[in-house]
């Protein structure tokens, strides 16, 4: 698929966009202490299914659910058991796309469960701020490496830290699409944003280290420190002052 979409691409998107956020925005009233993972996870994919879409990440090189739900110092890819049952004051990552028309749609959110504590609600809220922020520099002329560095910025103006392993990217006809949105870099380098362009913009905002490692499992990202991690994801139509939000 060219990186820059055609407008009925684009009404595609936009729909896929909206149907994945009613979808995540429905499972939120079930969040809560003692729901497990997998209870989650098959409310999700049967929303999915009900809007005659079919979950993007089950089957994706042999990952095994509909989402990803990573908690605490998880990061990215975790798997939903049966098993592991939500507890209050846990930090809640949900990783969730569908496929409609045989277009994707992406994003992630992050929940703090039953609970007001500060420092995990700041991490929550500067990982979106730091979404967000990328959305309003998704503009045509817009270099990868200056926006990166945008991000960057607000979280270690926070005292965070930003994953390196794991990035955002382009989407439309395949989950992941070129380019490669890193939420870090160098002012006035990489990748030369269009307009019609569709990316994610997805930081992943680390109370201590950037590194990561990979569990066991062959999938469970988590910080190599332990310390908590959250994640934001939205999808952006690249505009000619910034960026639309299409999971909306």
């Amino acid at each position: 698929m060219p990186l820059i979409k055609t407008a009925h691409e684009i009404d595609l998107m936009r729909h896929a966009g909206h149907m994945l956020f009613e979808v995540l925005t429905s499972a939120e009233a079930l969040i809560a202490d003692g729901i497990s993972t997998l209870e989650l996870d098959t409310f999700l994919e049967s929303e999915i299914l009900k809007r005659k879409c079919r979950p993007a990440f089950k089957g994706y090189n042999g990952f095994p659910a509909t989402a990803c739900i990573s908690i605490n110092e998880e990061v990215v890819h975790g798997i939903p058991t049966s098993n592991r049952k939500l507890k209050s004051g846990q930090l809640l990552k949900i990783d969730l796309g569908l496929v409609y028309q045989e277009i994707y749609s992406d994003m992630a959110r992050s929940y703090l469960i039953d609970s007001d504590d500060r420092d995990k609600l700041r991490l929550i809220r500067t990982a979106r701020e730091c979404c967000e922020k990328g959305g309003e520099l998704a503009r045509d002329g817009m270099k990868l490496g200056t926006l990166g560095n945008e991000i960057q910025k607000i979280a270690e103006d926070e005292g965070y830290s930003v994953v390196r392993d794991y990035v955002g990217h382009g989407i439309g006809r395949a989950l992941h699409e070129d380019p490669q949105v890193p939420n870090y870099g160098l002012t006035g380098t990489g990748f030369l944003l269009k307009k019609g362009m569709v990316i994610c913009i997805e930081p992943m905002v680390n109370e201590g280290t950037f590194e990561v490692r990979t569990k066991k499992d062959g999938w469970t990202v988590v910080t190599k420190d332990e310390k908590q991690s959250a994640h934001w994801e939205n999808m952006y139509l690249v505009g000619d002052e910034k960026g639309e939000r299409l999971t909306v």
